[in-house]
């Protein structure tokens, strides 16, 4: 296994996680304000569920977003 390749796909996976993860949440979050669905004040629970396909990985990542 070359290392360095490895390494370097794992980012560009997680950077295309990361990038779309936040155009995800922040396109909801909007049409929910605009919608009158959610106001500001409370935190949004949110949950990853990270999977990998061969060799067996799923992990949850649990966290909060403040929208104040």
């Amino acid at each position: 296994m070359n290392e360095d390749a490895f390494n370097m796909s794992i980012r560009k996976f997680l950077k295309k996680v990361g990038v779309t993860s936040q155009r995800e949440i922040e396109n909801a979050v909007h049409q929910a304000v605009a919608a009158g669905k959610l106001s500001g004040g409370r935190p949004l629970k949110a949950k990853v569920v990270l999977t990998v396909d061969g060799v067996g990985l799923s992990v949850p990542i649990e966290g909060e977003i403040e929208l104040e």
